[in-house]
């Protein structure tokens, strides 16, 4: 299960997406929209993502974490649009047969889509709003400016 979706993510049901009765553990890491960032008040974030590309990396990342690790299942869900304090803007979740290889491989996936996967964030904070340009964070030049493409 690799998607982008513009509604709330329900995290059960992306755990259940790996569950496999060989399995002894699922790890599920869930990403929410904190109330502060930068010494500001965060009042909601705002996601955009070159769909086609993103989920093409979303599943690159899934086949190297399978590669990597003996782990029998992996889902990533990211969601677009306005994402309110409090609730998911991703979830990932890894099923093995050990707790292990699972942990190894959903941190793997979460620090990946960080670093390749083409989704921007807006941060709307007390004050103003910007777009993070790369998932390390990284303002883009010009502060409050959309990014390109």
């Amino acid at each position: 299960m690799f998607e982008i979706v513009a509604h709330p993510i329900d995290a059960a049901l992306v755990s259940a997406a790996v569950a496999n009765a060989t399995t002894g553990a699922t790890v599920t890491f869930i990403g929410t929209t904190r109330d502060h960032n930068d010494g500001r008040t965060v009042t909601r974030l705002e996601y955009e993502a070159y769909r086609e590309m993103a989920l093409a990396e979303m599943r690159k990342i899934g086949d190297v974490a399978t590669q990597r690790w003996p782990i029998a299942a992996i889902a990533i869900v990211h969601r677009i649009g306005v994402v309110p304090i409090g609730e998911a803007s991703v979830v990932i979740a890894v099923s093995a047969a050990h707790r292990a290889a699972a942990f190894e491989a959903c941190h793997f996936a979460i620090d990946r889509l960080k670093e390749v996967v083409p989704i921007w964030k807006k941060e709307h904070f007390d004050g103003g709003e910007v777009w993070i340009g790369s998932q390390r964070g990284q303002p883009f030049a010009g502060g409050s400016k959309a990014p390109d493409g």
